[in-house]
C-alpha cells in the first residue's frame, strides 16, 4: 500500500500544477478507461480521473469544464500564478450568453 496522501479535487479548487499534470498524463483527453468512480461520503457517485506527483494522488472530479480547460490549455497562461493558486484557472465560457442572440 502506498503512503500517498488522497485528494478529491473539484474544479473550484483546480491549481495549474494539478491541471498541467492532467494535460501531460491525458494529452488527447481521457477516455471511459481512465474514469475512477466513487461514492463519497454522502453517498453520492462521483467520477475522477487520477494524476500523481510525488507525495499525492489526485482524483479530480470530471465536469464539461474540465474537459473544456483541458482542451485549451495553454501554460502560458498561468505562468504568472504559483502552482498552488486555486484562483488562476477560471470558469471556461462553455456556451456564451451571446450567442442566442446572434440570429436576430
Amino acid at each position: 500500500m502506498d503512503n500517498l496522501k488522497r485528494v478529491i479535487v473539484d474544479f473550484k479548487k483546480l491549481t495549474p500544477e494539478v491541471l498541467k499534470l492532467l494535460v501531460d498524463k491525458y494529452p488527447d483527453g481521457y477516455d471511459d478507461l481512465n474514469v475512477i468512480s466513487f461514492k463519497n461520503a454522502q453517498g453520492e457517485r462521483i467520477e475522477a480521473v487520477e494524476v500523481t506527483t510525488e507525495d499525492t494522488k489526485y482524483l479530480v472530479k470530471i465536469s464539461a469544464k474540465l474537459e473544456t480547460t483541458m482542451a485549451n490549455y495553454d501554460e502560458d497562461d498561468y505562468e504568472d500564478f504559483d502552482d498552488d493558486d486555486a484562483s488562476a484557472v477560471v470558469d471556461p465560457d462553455i456556451l456564451p450568453e451571446d450567442e442566442e442572440d446572434l440570429d436576430d
